[in-house]
């Protein structure tokens, strides 16, 4: 959301809610896309998604604990694309994997970063492109590139833990102290972590990093430059023709004006795509 005023976001939603009621292609169905789902999905119309909701402003509770965000509301409107109905199922960030692969959920949608290693237990459709991004309490200079010996908060299961991996490794090697890495099972952890200065500095997606700083009211800023770039997936089984449904419906919503309104909503349309494929990973 960065820097946007609540009232701001709210008119914006507004409009765009308005927008989208006016507009018959924005609700319609894509028959290509539908034509895709599963036999299991196309006969119950209901498509069960694994999403850790703590990840702000992605994927988060509202007060009723009901899962809200930009990574929502794009996927409400992929399953009107698909003419089906939604089930999010709330769980930890590192379950959902193993569970798309054991038949608990039909897709995982959690900030997932499409990794070559992540490719290997399940398919990504890709939707949007994010990168690392570091904030540490406002005041303190901290440079993810010179991070030796530092104490980083990091959420469990997310490719931030392997980059400050592999940052620890290359510090022991070059005869300096390691990172320490302070894992926590739900983002809003890892951040308060920095704010009551448990860390020197968190790591996580760049969209994630902007609006937790913009959340803390002062107390964080960020911490360097974005890095990494690389593409965001919606995860689902190995070889299910899901992942080119919810391709098909993409590229729909991009065309009639969907996908972008979403994201605009939100303040994080830096990270837009025009093409979406399917296991776009480079690393």
């Amino acid at each position: 959301m960065k820097s946007i005023k609540k009232s701001a976001l709210v008119a914006i939603g507004v409009a765009v809610a308005l927008v989208i009621s006016q507009s018959p292609s924005f609700a319609a169905v894509d028959s290509a896309a539908a034509a895709q789902l599963p036999a299991s999905v196309k006969k119950s119309k209901v498509i069960n998604v694994g999403i850790d909701a703590t990840y702000r402003p992605n994927e988060y509770k509202d007060a009723n604990g009901k899962a809200i965000g930009w990574d929502v509301d794009l996927f409400n409107a992929i399953a009107v694309k698909l003419g089906v109905k939604v089930n999010y199922v709330i769980g930890t960030f590192d379950s959902i994997i193993p569970a798309i692969k054991g038949g608990k959920y039909d897709v995982g949608v959690s900030s997932f970063t499409d990794t070559k290693e992540r490719e290997a237990q399940v398919d990504f459709a890709n939707y949007y492109t994010a990168g690392i991004q570091w904030a540490a309490p406002t005041g303190k200079k901290v440079n993810p590139e010179a991070a030796c010996g530092l104490i980083v908060a990091v959420q469990t299961g997310t490719t931030e833990v392997d980059d400050l991996n592999a940052k620890s490794a290359a510090c022991v090697k070059a005869g300096k102290k390691a990172i320490k890495l302070l894992p926590y099972d739900t983002q809003d952890q890892a951040n308060a972590a920095v704010v009551l200065g448990r860390a020197n500095a968190l790591s996580a997606d760049s969209p994630v990093t902007e609006d937790a700083v913009h959340q803390s009211k002062g107390k964080m800023q960020l911490a360097g430059a974005i890095y990494g770039a690389a593409p965001y997936g919606m995860a689902v089984a190995k070889g299910s023709t899901l992942a080119k449904a919810i391709s098909l419906a993409l590229t729909a919503m991009y065309k009639d004006g969907t996908y972008m309104a979403i994201l605009n909503k939100w303040g994080v349309s830096a990270g837009a795509i025009k093409t979406f494929g399917i296991n776009g990973a480079t690393a």
